[in-house]
């Protein structure tokens, strides 16, 4: 037997040794987030003894709920409710824009394309802080609404680009068939390209809907009724109230983070299948 042979158990169980331990730091903070929700506050800051499930009740849920009772409060049904329209217009009216825009960018011909191209490019490395000021100021009567938290974050240069990166990649052949068979620019894009896309349809609905979900920023600029505000907004407020309570934080933040587990399991498999062709293409 060979040394090369003989190492490639050593290396194996190395590597799986490794990965245990990058998932266990990934997942501690998760694990300690939702045993110390059913724990006692006294309790739940406690370093490593966080982790060991004693005394679990679902006072901490109940007492939170029940924090948020009057209109002067807010109801988390209200956050909820807020963080999930919001999010789910920027997510919809997002695919649909921007895959749009890089269907154009990547399969059209008209003039100005390349130099709009750069532009999107250069506009993903801006920063969301960089324009949120005059953002506010050309926005500020629209205070404390829906769709205020909604427009400014449909278009994504960095959603352009995702898209548009694997649109360049398609075989053009398929698209030059369906113009053949009469097909027009709309049905090819809704008929061929899109059920070709899912990969990147999912890639960039879990990015959109995590950035959309946890967004805080504009939330504080633009909302100051406590009946609009999404959900990192609403824990933010919450956690500098007394009486503090971490049980009743940790309930919070595990209805906060729950909704992002079961959008990522929904689509993980489009998700790796994206980044998988990427790599490929790369």
């Amino acid at each position: 037997m060979s040394t090369t042979t003989r190492s490639r158990p050593a290396r194996t169980a190395g590597s799986y040794l490794l990965l245990t331990v990058l998932a266990l730091v990934f997942v501690a903070p998760i694990a300690y987030l939702v045993i110390g929700s059913f724990k006692p506050s006294s309790e739940v800051i406690d370093g490593v003894g966080g982790f060991v499930p004693r005394d679990l009740s679902l006072d901490n849920y109940t007492g939170m709920l029940g924090r948020f009772s009057s209109p002067a409060t807010g109801y988390f049904s209200d956050f909820f409710l807020t963080s999930l329209l919001v999010t789910t217009g920027v997510v919809v009216l997002g695919l649909l824009v921007n895959s749009m825009a890089a269907y154009s960018l990547a399969r059209l011909r008209w003039g100005g394309r390349d130099a709009v191209m750069l532009g999107v490019v250069a506009l993903t490395i801006l920063p969301f802080e960089a324009i949120a000021v005059p953002l506010f100021y050309a926005l500020n009567d629209h205070r404390n609404t829906y769709y205020i938290q909604i427009l400014p974050f449909v278009a994504s240069a960095f959603s352009i680009y995702l898209f548009y990166s694997f649109f360049i990649g398609l075989p053009k052949e398929i698209e030059e068939a369906a113009r053949l068979d009469g097909a027009g620019v709309w049905r090819t894009y809704l008929r061929i390209v899109v059920p070709m896309s899912k990969p990147v349809f999912a890639t960039v609905a879990i990015l959109s809907f995590l950035t959309t979900w946890g967004s805080f920023l504009w939330p504080v600029m633009m909302v100051d009724q406590p009946q609009k505000r999404p959900l990192p907004l609403a824990i933010a407020v919450f956690q500098g109230q007394p009486p503090y309570d971490w049980g009743q934080i940790f309930a919070f933040g595990v209805l906060m983070v729950l909704p992002v587990l079961v959008v990522f399991l929904l689509f993980q498999r489009w998700f790796v299948q994206s980044l998988a062709s990427s790599g490929l293409k790369g």
